[in-house]
């Protein structure tokens, strides 16, 4: 189909996010509210409206009346919609450490929690849909992260260094840390930062109150460690100290690794990576899903149970992945699932053929982009977006303006990072 469907999304205001990237983003006031994500997809939980001959209709209620022709064959057949919610995502506080399921661990939870009568929109509920989350984050801003465990022999030299100037009550209260990770020779090392994670969540309520007035005398000039970044990590464990009192996830960088993004560099994550988005703005792209497994560092449930039975404790640190500064005309990141592929291109105002096949949703970041298709002209600025139907090869799609978009589609099959010039 040679038709392009602009997009009305939906906004997020979730007490952590910014309310200066989207309004700046989109042209408009925020009028002080925390704007955290722009939904772009059929999620139930914030699905985008179009119109259709002239008349409003939901994305989803577009697709879901002729998969075939807005999916293509094969993906009809084997997703039936849109498999992949695409976001503009915006914090100005941590969001909490989490962790997602695999495809198993989805449907045997959500099953679970249906029999025992568990509400969706129940606080304790983990699991909101049958699907996996694998997702990846694409920087618009620097943005910093928290992403997969650190190695065992690494956490706990920080944490040796952290603690040394630290009350002999607070070492003794924190000893259990140490003892867990001391015992890496007789075991998988997973299985030691298992115990290790194990022991955080039973630190009692006396030692964590003590650690966060520690942290909090420190400020963020606290010893130095050597568990990567020292400065960032102590600046972020004060954030964290200050936000959440009481959570003994607040020394996260001292386990976690810390990544801090530059515009253009993106980090994939598989299910089962335990991870934490800490400021910045960015895309983020996702399987069509909504569960979330949370590990500290936020007000909500917390299930340390089944949060441990699906996190991954091999120690890793994910790949950054980035397109270089030449700013390719296409660049797609490497993201190996089934739902997705992330894509950015930039355009230098030439009329050009859109590389893309379709289905895919396309984002403007930056500048003002003009798309040609079946005799019409679609204008788009930034934040705005356009779902993409496939096309046969003689249904001609062109763009011109200088702008830069993400575009999140299907995955090509064997595809991995690629860019054009």
């Amino acid at each position: 189909m040679n038709e392009l469907f602009k997009l009305k999304n939906t906004v997020k205001h979730y007490d952590w996010g910014s309310p200066a990237y989207i309004p700046r983003l989109l042209g408009i006031s925020g009028k002080g509210l925390p704007w955290a994500e722009l939904w772009m997809g059929v999620h139930p939980g914030g699905p985008s409206e179009t119109e259709f001959r002239g008349k409003p209709l939901g994305l989803a209620e577009l697709i879901g009346g002729d998969p075939k022709t807005f999916l293509g064959e094969k993906a009809a057949e084997q997703f039936g919609a849109l498999p992949f919610l695409f976001k503009f995502l915006a914090a100005s506080k941590p969001l909490s450490i989490q962790a997602h399921p695999n495809q198993e661990q989805a449907w045997r939870g959500f099953d679970r929690e249906n029999r025992e009568g568990i509400a969706l929109n129940a606080p304790n509920r983990n699991y909101k849909d049958s699907n996996h989350k694998p997702e990846i984050l694409c920087a618009l801003s620097p943005f910093a992260a928290m992403c997969g465990f650190r190695e065992p022999e690494e956490i706990r030299r920080g944490l040796a260094r952290f603690l040394g100037g630290a009350s002999p009550s607070l070492r003794q209260g924190m000893s259990p840390l140490p003892r867990a990770l001391a015992g890496e020779t007789a075991g998988a090392v997973s299985q030691v930062l298992r115990n290790f994670f194990s022991a955080l969540f039973t630190l009692s309520a006396g030692t964590r109150q003590e650690l966060t007035r520690y942290i909090k005398t420190l400020g963020a000039g606290a010893a130095k460690t050597d568990a990567g970044t020292g400065e960032a990590v102590n600046k972020y464990m004060a954030v964290f100290a200050e936000h959440y009192p009481g959570d003994p996830a607040i020394i996260a960088p001292l386990y976690l690794n810390l990544l801090e993004l530059r515009p253009g560099e993106a980090v994939y994550l598989e299910a089962g990576v335990l991870h934490a988005y800490i400021e910045g703005f960015a895309v983020e792209l996702m399987a069509n899903s909504d569960n979330v497994l949370r590990g500290g560092l936020t007000p909500k449930h917390i299930d340390v149970p089944e949060l441990m039975r699906i996190i991954d404790f091999s120690p890793r640190r994910p790949e950054i992945q980035s397109p270089g500064e030449s700013a390719p005309l296409w660049y797609s990141y490497a993201a190996p699932c089934g739902e997705f592929s992330l894509s950015v291109m930039n355009s230098r105002d030439e009329e050009r053929p859109f590389p893309g096949t379709g289905p895919a949703i396309l984002a403007i970041s930056r500048g003002q982009a003009r798309f040609f298709a079946g005799g019409k002209t679609v204008n788009l600025s930034p934040g705005e977006s356009v779902f993409i139907p496939p096309r046969s090869p003689g249904e001609l799609l062109s763009y011109a303006g200088a702008f830069t978009a993400y575009v999140a589609a299907l995955p090509v099959s064997g595809a991995g990072a690629a860019e054009v010039r």
